[in-house]
């Protein structure tokens, strides 16, 4: 009646170990048992070590989340200080974006060639330097270079890829539920920053902001490097839930290759095309429109800036429960389905929003920010776990390239809707034209086919 809870020691490892000893006689019993005479803890009690490298992966995400929050919060800022066009800062943002998408497949193509360890600590130092350097930066190609090029290779080195790459190696069991987890860390992090950094933004200044974020960055890198491993075979254990040892694979030469290869063979089928678009409009509606233009149009409805802040900041706290939740829906229900319910609602929510701007917080406001926060990046869950079903074990580089059409669609609305606001005056128009294409993923969703049985259990 009840399904049953997630287990975080491996079944499988103990009672592996146990029948090895029944079968090898008192004697082995005796000496298995001990080593140099003191008595080895029982390994059903031992936590899997997977779960301490996801809660790695958790906190390594969570700092790295703190350049997502800024970008919201630039815009007016620098169009006072330097009287740049909205249209300008949003181009830079959007430059960000994308590489954060496009730089995913590559990343984790050179996590298989070099482990995730290096790669995500590189990853970290790189945001660290472009957004300090924007303390210095007079003139906007200066923001393209520190805040679109640095800031947008290194997070995309920390995209979801690496969440993905995380999980493939480490889960065989619990892959929906660890996915959605470490999903609801960039929405954690947005909890603990936005409103640190709104407060600093509207206090001090946005330099002292842009510094936070790269120290923030820096300090992670030391967790990385001293308590992440790239393979549970680099400390002798199966992947939790794995009946048999999976030893680690060699390091793939030819990263760029390889990115470039399985997108080759990824293309020539349906189920590509359907994810990255559907995963497009997902950027489009969320990163893109939401996390950058929110800010900036609940302010030209007279809202203070910290109230709007604080409200990206609760979508934070309901996108942690709506990510894990769909995590848990993943691993029990169809995921094209889900996919569909979960874009359709978020489209039913945007037409509403002009309705809901004004200078202060009221219950529709609420009902709308909590609702939306639900929804936010629950669409992360099922889109891996179609990329699984249907791409195997290069379902992270594929969903790589998925996530960068996600980051593309992100860029075009970051910057059409600063064009926008500079040409209409408002954003309505915006919030109209996203309600519609939500509907339209909505529809793509459900037309993704699904494998065979026998094709998604060798897949899996």
């Amino acid at each position: 009646m009840f399904a049953p809870g997630p287990k975080l020691y491996d079944v499988s490892e103990t009672t592996d170990a146990t029948a090895a000893r029944n079968t090898a006689g008192p004697t082995a019993r005796n000496t298995a048992g001990h080593r140099g005479g003191a008595p080895r803890p029982a390994r059903a009690r031992r936590i899997h070590r997977a779960w301490f490298v996801a809660a790695v992966t958790f906190v390594t995400i969570i700092g790295a989340a703190a350049f997502r929050s800024l970008p919201g919060l630039l815009i007016d800022p620098l169009h006072q200080d330097f009287g740049w066009s909205r249209g300008t800062i949003g181009a830079a943002v959007s430059v960000n974006l994308a590489l954060y998408g496009l730089t995913a497949p590559f990343a984790a193509a050179l996590m298989d060639r070099f482990g995730i360890r290096r790669v995500v600590a590189a990853a970290l130092i790189v945001i660290a330097l472009g957004s300090g350097l924007t303390v210095w930066m007079t003139a906007a190609w200066q923001l393209m270079l520190c805040w679109g090029l640095l800031v947008g290779l290194g997070s995309g080195s920390m995209a979801l890829a690496f969440a993905a790459t995380v999980t493939n190696r480490w889960f065989t069991e619990r892959r929906g539920l660890v996915t959605g987890i470490l999903t609801a860390a960039s929405a954690s992090g947005q909890l603990i920053f936005l409103p640190l950094l709104s407060w600093i933004v509207e206090t001090h200044d946005w330099r002292p902001a842009a510094v936070t974020v790269a120290l923030a960055a820096l300090a992670v890198v030391p967790f990385v490097w001293l308590l992440l491993r790239d393979h549970p075979a680099d400390v002798g254990l199966k992947p939790y839930g794995a009946r048999e040892f999976v030893p680690k694979p060699p390091p793939v030469p030819g990263a760029a290759r390889r990115a470039l290869t399985v997108l080759a063979r990824a293309a020539r089928t349906g189920p590509f095309w359907l994810l990255a678009g559907t995963f497009a409009i997902c950027g489009a509606s969320t990163n893109g429109l939401i996390q950058t233009h929110f800010v900036p149009a609940a302010h030209d409805h007279g809202m203070p800036v910290t109230a709007a802040a604080s409200l990206l900041a609760v979508i934070g706290v309901f996108d942690v429960v709506g990510t894990i939740a769909s995590g848990w829906f993943t691993d029990r229900f169809d995921a094209r389905r889900l996919l569909a319910v979960y874009y359709a609602l978020r489209g039913v929510s945007l037409l509403f929003l002009p309705m809901l701007l004004g200078p202060s917080v009221h219950p529709p406001m609420i009902f709308f920010i909590v609702f939306y926060g639900l929804d936010w990046v629950a669409t992360v869950p099922p889109t891996v776990a179609l990329c699984r079903e249907h791409y195997g074990e290069d379902s992270a580089i594929v969903f790589g390239w998925v996530l960068a059409s996600h980051q593309v669609g992100a860029a075009l609305v970051a910057f059409l809707g600063g064009v926008a606001r500079d040409v209409f005056g408002e954003y309505d128009v915006v919030w109209y034209a996203s309600g519609a294409l939500c509907a339209a993923a909505a529809l793509m969703a459900l037309v993704i086919r699904r494998r065979p049985a026998a094709a998604r259990l060798a897949a899996a």
